[in-house]
């Protein structure tokens, strides 16, 4: 394994992308101590992982594999996205295995890469569904077909394998299949753009991976070929629960289906990032305010609809009947992470942590092995977790997010560090010779200690988010009170020449608080939500003796 690959970053790099706010730290710049993510880091390792690779062999995903290279009979099993699944539980077991090795784990992973490198076509094109079902069919169903998403999740899984273990086996495969698609689509080739959005930030990664242009080019292709009218939608949507209703530059509502809508948005502010093209960030803007002023549940869910897995109408954000399915958190944090990176706002990691530890979290059970779907505030009862599901997106998209998580709590810029989300743990900035220790029971206690380790004698500024739930935080610089000009929701900047051994002691107040909804939310009105920190509280009838629906608060 080549030190490239283990200072690579996780699964975006923006250490060379020009027009990038804020640089994310090397695959092990974020080092997780003891504490509440990691915890869920072991569960997801020694449980979900297995379970995983337990479920995609009883479901059929690696039995589809084999039907393409001879080695099964019998009829093709599941849906036509059933590859997806395969790659997205390689790239959780990628960043896993990075973390903690696992001979097990690892020879699980190259039985899968094995059947991948065996099931790839020779002119490079890979997709079992179309492969054995409906060979004449290749590209033939852009809205329905998914076979641009699942490469694109082949993608993503072929960059973890090569940054976290500097195995290229998985990007050879990926480049081959990129190369495919960019010898089909592109302008005087074939027309049209995928209707499940993922392959774009796919691709973006995948350029920053390889260094080729082409897939850059092939990742802006796609989204300029949106916006036509032309996608056939599902029931009564039309070309918008493809996202396909306007271009993206004239943009201005977060419609139609959410995952799709969410993975198109991470897609398009990784073209920013890439070219700086400032009508791209401007339709950016626009979504962004119209999800979080109207469209975004208390938990950071989104998607309000069952019909279609779609954001509805400003304000419809019901308890009991709306979808916020596991993935659109998810997308969620995939989003507001890029934002972050281009903008090094405060606002974008208060998103992002209000969808971490409330809208995905609900997803996984404390057990590793079973999940949830779609995400209500309220049920009565009829709704549990499952071991799997016929569409089985969410439980390895899970395993991906948990594997990773510690990707998302730090960054550095030519001024210094910034922590965006607070945990027991390392962090480093190899390039500039700065590390910290951090000690902290975050969310339940709001005390976050950090130990300056490590330091280049020069001075630096270190940015402290102070998320905006919070009031009156406090910050000690060894012991001594700084008068830190920081407004809510934003961040603390302590700008000094630093010494090894400084303490920097930074408190964040959590009293409970009680939210009320926005007064046009019908299903809200006389309610409250519990909060404290960042987390949001479920009443939950084993708790109690009485009826929870004829629950007051004084």
């Amino acid at each position: 394994m080549s030190d490239e690959h283990m200072s690579a970053a996780g699964p975006l790099d923006t250490t060379r992308t020009p027009h990038a706010r804020l640089r994310t730290l090397p695959l092990d710049g974020v080092t997780l101590g003891r504490g509440f993510w990691s915890r869920r880091q072991a569960t997801n390792r020694e449980a979900s992982l297995q379970h995983g690779y337990r479920m995609l062999e009883q479901a059929g995903n690696f039995h589809n594999f084999r039907l393409v290279t001879g080695q099964a009979q019998g009829d093709y099993r599941g849906r036509l996205f059933m590859d997806e699944n395969v790659y997205k539980w390689l790239e959780a077991v990628a960043y896993a295995l990075a973390a903690s090795p696992d001979a097990a784990l690892r020879v699980m992973a190259d039985n899968a890469i094995g059947l991948i490198a065996a099931a790839q076509q020779p002119d490079g094109y890979l997709n079992t569904y179309f492969t054995v079902v409906e060979p004449q069919q290749r590209w033939a169903d852009l809205d329905h077909g998914h076979e641009l998403y699942c490469a694109g999740h082949l993608f993503q899984a072929a960059i973890a394998f090569h940054r976290a273990l500097g195995d290229a086996r998985l990007l050879n495969i990926a480049t081959r299949l990129a190369d495919h698609i960019a010898s089909v689509f592109g302008p005087d080739k074939r027309d049209g753009a995928p209707g499940h959005p993922e392959i774009e930030m796919a691709l973006v990664e995948l350029y920053r991976e390889t260094g080729e242009r082409r897939y850059l080019d092939l990742a802006k292709f796609f989204i300029d070929r949106r916006g036509q009218g032309k996608m056939r939608g599902l029931g009564w949507y039309g070309p918008e629960y493809h996202q396909d209703r306007v271009p993206i530059r004239t943009a201005s509502i977060m419609e139609g289906h959410a995952v799709r809508a969410l993975y198109l948005m991470a897609g398009v502010t990784d073209l920013y990032l890439e070219t700086g093209e400032q009508a791209l960030f401007d339709a950016l803007m626009r979504l962004w305010h119209d999800m979080t002023h109207g469209k975004l549940h208390v938990t950071g869910g989104a998607g309000a609809r069952y019909e279609g897995e779609s954001f509805g109408d400003p304000y419809e954000l019901p308890n009991d009947q709306c979808y916020c399915e596991t993935c659109a958190a998810i997308a969620s944090v995939m989003w507001n992470w890029r934002l972050l990176l281009a903008t090094g706002e405060a606002r974008f990691a208060d998103v992002m942590e209000q969808a971490l530890y409330n809208g995905f979290l609900s997803g996984p059970a404390l057990d590793g092995t079973h999940f949830f779907y779609i995400n209500p505030l309220l049920s009565r009862g009829d709704y549990a977790r499952a071991e799997w599901y016929s569409v089985a997106c969410c439980p390895p998209n899970i395993m991906r997010t948990l594997a990773s998580i510690g990707h998302y709590m730090a960054t550095a810029d030519t001024d210094g560090l910034q922590l965006h989300l607070y945990h027991q743990a390392r962090v480093a900035d190899s390039a500039r010779g700065i590390s910290l220790d951090i000690e902290t029971q975050y969310p339940w206690q709001g005390a976050v200690k950090i130990l300056v380790r490590e330091t280049d004698g020069a001075s630096w500024t270190l940015s402290l988010r102070i998320p905006a739930w919070c009031r009156d935080a406090t910050i000690r610089v060894n012991g001594a009170p700084v008068s830190v000009s920081a407004e809510v929701g934003s961040y603390a900047t302590i700008t000094r020449v630093w010494q090894a051994g400084d303490i920097v002691e930074l408190e964040l107040p959590m009293p409970a608080r009680l939210l009320e909804a926005h007064p046009l939310i019908d299903t809200t009105r006389d309610a409250v939500a519990i909060q404290r920190g960042p987390v949001l509280y479920c009443l939950e009838q084993a708790d109690h003796d009485f009826d929870l629906m004829a629950a007051q608060i004084d």
